[in-house]
């Protein structure tokens, strides 16, 4: 229950956070690409993440790791490997600048790890890793998710 109820907190925090705060970022894992989408330079003042299907795609990704947490906060690791599956294969929109890439990466990389995760304890471990990568994603790109 405890962890259901930090899960939709995080949830909601994420959704519903529009100011713009100071984070700390955590670092990428360093991965290989799975596809290659074409990154957009970064540059000063880039707003990409305000393009509307850039931020649609970025609410879908919100939406499956939501699906993901609640149902290992079920205790339904066989449920969470759906949006799992997805996270980390779904095609990537173009306009991601290079910056952002890692986190990226690193997100597909733990969304596979829950995919393959013999246990609940193992894929909520990754679950919370794919949490950081978005997090770190966020403050990248200047984006407050408080």
């Amino acid at each position: 229950m405890n962890l259901h109820m930090i899960l939709v907190v995080g949830f909601v925090l994420s959704v519903t956070g529009c100011a713009e705060k100071e984070q700390v970022m955590s670092e990428p894992v360093d991965e290989a690409p799975k596809t290659a989408p074409e990154a957009v330079a970064p540059t000063a003042g880039n707003e990409t993440w305000r393009n509307d299907s850039f931020l649609k795609h970025m609410h879908l990704h919100a939406e499956k790791l939501d699906d993901l947490n609640y149902a290992l906060a079920d205790g339904n690791l066989e449920a969470a490997k759906t949006p799992a599956f997805w996270l980390s294969r779904h095609d990537t929109v173009g306009d991601i600048q290079s910056d952002w890439l890692p986190y990226l990466y690193s997100m597909r990389t733990e969304a596979e790890a829950v995919e393959t995760a013999p246990d609940l304890t193992t894929a909520r471990a990754a679950a919370e890793r794919i949490n950081a990568q978005c997090q770190g994603c966020h403050a990248a790109a200047g984006i407050s998710t408080e």
